[in-house]
C-alpha cells in the first residue's frame, strides 16, 4: 500500500518547484493535495498532472499569502472544514526572498512581506488549521528551514530573521503539542535546489548542476507518513538520493 493513502495535506507553494515536486510524490503515494499558490495557471497544470497520473483528487486553493488577511485564513479554514473530514498536515514550502540589501536600508513595506508569507503565513495557518489537524489520528506539520536563519549573514536580514523565527516557532509548537496531541513539527532544510527561488538568490549561477526538486522528496515523504512518528522538533537537513 502507498505510504500516504487516505491522508489529506494542504501545500503552499505548491505551483512550482519543491511544492509542485512534493505534492506530485505525494499523490503518487496515495494522498489528496491541497495546492495552495497565489499562480492559478500553475496550480491548475499540477492539477492536471495529478489526474493524468490517476492520483486522488486534489484541490486548488489559490491564495496570496503576501497580502492575505485574517478573513482570509478564517475562510480557509471554513472551506477547508466543509470539504475534510481532518488534515493530516501542512508543508509551508511558500517563501518570498525579497530584495538581499543592508538591513538598514529596507523599506518597511517590502520587510512586511516578507515576514508576512515566511513567518506570520505558517503561524496562521497552523492556528486555523489546528482543528482539523486535531481530528486526524496522527498529523505532521512540516516548516521549511534554510542556512541563512542559523547564523547572521550580511544583506541577507529579512528573508534569513524570518527562517530562524520559522524554525524557533516549529520547536516551541513541537513542545507545547509534544505530549496532549498527536500532531508532531519539524523542519527541513532542503538545501541547494534548482529552483526559480534560487535562481533569484543567485541569478550568476548555472542550475545545470544543481539537485532537482524530484530528487529530494523521499524525506518530506518520509516526515509526512506515519514512518516518522517519532521525529518531532528537528531541523532535518536533506541530502539528495
Amino acid at each position: 500500500m502507498a505510504r500516504l493513502t487516505d491522508k489529506t495535506f494542504l501545500i503552499t507553494g505548491a505551483a512550482d518547484g519543491i511544492g509542485k515536486a512534493v505534492s506530485l510524490a505525494c499523490a503518487r503515494e496515495g494522498a489528496t493535495i491541497i495546492l495552495l499558490d497565489k499562480n492559478i495557471g500553475k496550480l491548475e497544470a499540477v492539477y492536471d498532472q495529478i489526474e493524468q497520473e490517476s492520483g486522488p483528487q486534489p484541490a486548488i486553493y489559490p491564495m496570496d499569502l503576501s497580502g492575505a488577511t485574517m478573513k482570509d485564513y478564517d475562510d480557509l479554514a471554513d472551506n477547508l472544514a466543509g470539504e475534510f473530514p481532518v488534515l493530516n498536515g501542512i508543508l509551508h514550502n511558500a517563501a518570498l526572498l525579497g530584495t538581499l540589501m543592508p538591513m538598514l536600508q529596507f523599506d518597511m513595506e517590502h520587510w512586511h512581506k516578507i515576514m508576512q508569507v515566511n513567518l506570520h503565513a505558517p503561524y496562521l495557518l497552523t492556528r486555523v488549521c489546528f482543528p482539523l489537524l486535531s481530528k486526524a489520528s496522527t498529523a505532521s506539520v512540516l516548516f521549511t528551514s534554510d542556512a541563512t536563519g542559523l547564523h547572521g549573514k550580511a544583506y541577507w536580514g529579512a528573508y534569513a530573521m524570518s527562517k530562524a523565527a520559522g524554525d524557533n516557532m516549529m520547536q516551541t509548537l513541537a513542545d507545547e503539542m509534544e505530549v496532549n496531541t498527536r500532531i508532531r513539527f519539524n523542519s527541513i532544510n532542503p538545501g541547494i535546489v534548482a529552483t526559480q527561488f534560487r535562481t533569484n538568490a543567485y541569478p550568476g549561477e548555472n542550475p545545470a548542476g544543481l539537485t532537482k526538486p524530484e530528487d529530494i522528496v523521499e524525506t518530506y515523504i518520509h516526515l509526512l507518513s506515519d514512518e516518522s512518528l517519532s521525529t518531532n522538533g528537528q531541523i532535518i537537513n536533506v541530502q539528495p538520493a
